[in-house]
């Protein structure tokens, strides 16, 4: 079976991280043949070592990359993918109404744990004037819904490289880093409340290594004397601020795993740290109309579970709530130091809750089915 993708790079790496994620997944797991069409090579190039920012068709991971710069004279394949609402070239979309047989067209949306996506996910759309039909799937937290974007090895490796003090040794060392007690990795948009943060870490009573990207807080974190070169580091108290390059996504995951806690941001991150098991706090994309309050709420509830909030629960929640600004939300002092009192019991809580969301169905999974329904 044949796949398109279509990627517009809107939120940076979280758009195409799906993509690409999803697009590797389709065809190393169930052996589709996936193109992947994406608007913006430079920014794909940044977690996908390798990739030619200036190659019009190109092969990595098993999938056909094609740069998507306005037209694309391509025959459509069988099932189309136009992720996160992006608007399909005008030429292909006519060329799919030509077809003999006419494509599945599919809009992959965006994660949320919000309770309308079980009302929208499966729904069509009927195109304008051709006989098209656009159908509506959302990845989610219930059973209702898509799930949730997992490969089949994902949790096995995770265990393996948790279970292996020699391999982690191995991971700091390839960084340029020597292990250290406790790490703490940060992924952040701006506005993130950093300096009162970073003022609680510095004077804790333990030490800690903060790791931070290329690219992320550079204007935030040179305040506290951190260059934005990888390889720089600055320390303050018990702190030590560390630079490291961007990661593609196999390194990402492992630096979720090898730290104590995560703060992550966007789709693609922030569902990678929740397969971590680790704590983390998810920096949600701020809106002006204050939609992201809603949806970091209903993701929350999700998170608690049916168990109510405990002190780790509490813990967890009262920390993102006060990182992303919300009413009514403790100031983030207050706020990690509580995190900071039950770590054993937030770290039960983390591990359990990714466990848990584990038992669901796979997002890849999930479409694969719904394709195939759509296509007997």
């Amino acid at each position: 079976m044949k796949w398109d993708i279509f990627c517009s790079v809107v939120d940076n790496y979280g758009d195409i991280g799906v993509c690409w994620r999803l697009a590797r997944q389709l065809a190393a797991e169930y052996g589709f043949e996936v193109r992947l069409m994406c608007d913006d090579l430079q920014v794909f190039a940044r977690i996908c070592p390798g990739l030619d920012a200036t190659a019009a068709c190109q092969r990595a991971g098993g999938v056909e990359i094609r740069r998507w710069d306005g037209e694309l004279h391509v025959a459509p394949a069988q099932v189309v993918l136009e992720s996160f609402g992006c608007r399909l070239p005008e030429v292909y979309v006519e060329a799919m109404g030509r077809a003999s047989a006419a494509p599945l067209w599919i809009n992959f949306e965006y994660l949320s744990a919000e309770n309308w996506v079980e009302r929208c996910h499966g729904l069509p759309s009927r195109h304008g004037h051709l006989p098209l039909v656009t159908w509506f799937f959302y990845p989610g937290f219930t059973a209702a819904t898509g799930g949730l974007l997992r490969e089949a090895h994902l949790l096995r490796e995770r265990d393996a490289f948790l279970a292996d003090r020699e391999v982690q040794v191995q991971y700091w060392r390839s960084l340029g880093l020597a292990p250290a007690a406790r790490n703490l990795s940060l992924f952040c948009y701006g506005g993130a409340p950093l300096d009162a943060w970073l003022a609680e870490l510095a004077a804790a009573p333990q030490p800690l290594r903060l790791i931070v990207p290329e690219g992320v807080a550079n204007a935030e974190l040179a305040r506290w004397g951190l260059a934005v070169q990888a390889g720089s580091s600055v320390q303050h108290g018990g702190l030590s601020l560390v630079r490291i390059g961007l990661q593609d996504q196999p390194g990402y995951d492992r630096l979720l795993w090898a730290c104590d806690m995560n703060v992550v941001r966007g789709e693609d991150s922030f569902l990678r740290a929740l397969w971590a098991g680790r704590p983390f706090c998810w920096h949600i994309y701020p809106q002006q109309d204050g939609a992201h309050a809603a949806k970091l709420e209903a993701f929350l509830g999700r998170y608690l579970g049916e168990a109510g909030e405990g002190l780790a629960r509490a813990a967890a929640v009262a920390f993102m709530r006060a990182w992303n600004g919300l009413d009514g939300a403790p100031d983030i002092a207050a706020a990690w130091r509580a995190l900071q009192a039950q770590p054993a019991e937030c770290a039960q809580f983390a591990a359990a809750r990714a466990q848990h969301f584990a038992g669901g169905t796979d997002a890849a999974a999930g479409l694969v089915k719904f394709v195939r329904e759509k296509l007997q």
